[in-house]
């Protein structure tokens, strides 16, 4: 029995699996994981919290994590309460259960590549048809050609994301407000890489008020480096929560996820505490990869995307061969570094520089 032998849906015939390589290699760069642990104390107050659920491991959890979304709420502010926020098995999981309640057959959603791969295969699993869409040569929207896109095809949901994955570019809030203020349906601004945005970037949640039809969506796993909690979230209006309602599956996050991120929020200081250092480095690789003469763009996230490159799948086995993973990703002759530790980025300038 193969896969094409399975009776599956026509519209997924051919595709392949979403998955960055996962190689067991000296310096990984490729996924964009915040690269400092846990602290001591932390790991404590974690396993604390964990022992604390395990004797009602038999009783299912709160359905509705309220408790969490209550101090989702006061981290994110803007006046935010539990009833505008909601909280997932990660921001995929956020996502797919927007498209399973404003997505389906007969309707289509709207993103602008190059961005994140993850949006149009949600998509597509939501029985949604998706739309590319089309960034500028420096990455951004052109908000009168997003809106003509807008026009044509009246989709369902937009996608924007700010900032950009692969490209780190963040939107100025005038084009995000024009596109909300033209989309017939939904628009999800995914904000993952928000916290790393340089000082002064404003957030999409500043345009909530007013705009029951936006809906803002963050993650747990970069700034908070908390990737394994798979822990992700949304900003919206008390209605848009009341529809995925109908959507998500009963007791979707486990009584250990909502203690462990409680637990990280609770502990934001510290491990926002890095966010300073990661962003410092990004600037200092920008700044060094552009003093070899390589193209690179602008970064508000935890990641660089550099090039050009003739043959980039040459770069990218060549530095693996030198124990650096590096992510081959984005528009054709581009590869995306992730920001890790002073010794990690030292590690992976050596490593390019024996490749150029």
């Amino acid at each position: 029995m193969r896969l094409e032998d399975l009776p599956i849906r026509d519209d997924l015939r051919g595709r392949t699996p979403y998955g960055a390589p996962q190689i067991d290699v000296p310096v990984r760069l490729n996924t964009n994981e915040n690269p400092y642990g846990p602290s001591e104390s932390l790991v404590a107050d974690l396993a604390e919290a964990v022992r604390s659920q395990a004797g009602e491991l038999n009783r299912y959890p709160d359905r509705d994590a309220v408790a969490l979304r209550e101090d989702l709420a006061a981290y994110l502010g803007h006046g935010l309460t539990h009833e505008r926020v909601w909280a997932a098995n990660g921001s995929n999981e956020v996502i797919q259960q927007i498209l399973q309640a404003f997505g389906g057959p007969g309707r289509s959603a709207l993103g602008f590549e190059p961005s994140y791969s993850m949006h149009p295969i949600i998509t597509t699993g939501a029985s949604t048809e998706w739309i590319a869409g089309s960034r500028e040569d420096d990455f951004g929207i052109d908000p009168d050609k997003a809106i003509a896109a807008i026009e044509e095809h009246r989709p369902a949901v937009v996608f924007l994301t700010s900032p950009n994955n692969p490209t780190g570019t963040a939107l100025d809030p005038e084009v995000i407000a024009r596109i909300v203020e033209a989309a017939p349906g939904m628009v999800v601004v995914d904000e993952a890489y928000f916290e790393f945005a340089r000082e002064g970037t404003p957030s999409a949640l500043t345009l909530l008020p007013g705009n029951p039809r936006l809906i803002v969506t963050r993650t747990m796993s970069k700034a908070f480096a908390m990737a394994g909690t798979r822990l992700g979230y949304l900003a919206a209006h008390p209605a848009v929560i009341e529809a995925l309602l109908l959507v998500r599956l009963p007791y979707h996050l486990s009584s250990l996820t909502q203690a462990a991120a409680r637990v990280a929020l609770a502990h934001r200081g510290e491990l926002l505490g890095t966010v300073d250092t990661l962003r410092a480095e990004r600037d200092a690789t920008v700044g060094w990869l552009r003093a070899k003469g390589l193209e690179v763009a602008d970064s508000d996230a935890n990641f660089v995307l550099f090039g050009r490159f003739t043959d980039r799948r040459t770069v990218w086995r060549d530095m693996l061969d030198r124990g650096v993973l590096i992510r081959e990703v984005g528009p054709p002759g581009w590869l995306r570094v992730s920001i890790g530790t002073t010794e990690e980025m030292a590690a992976f300038r050596a490593a390019l520089e024996g490749t150029l």
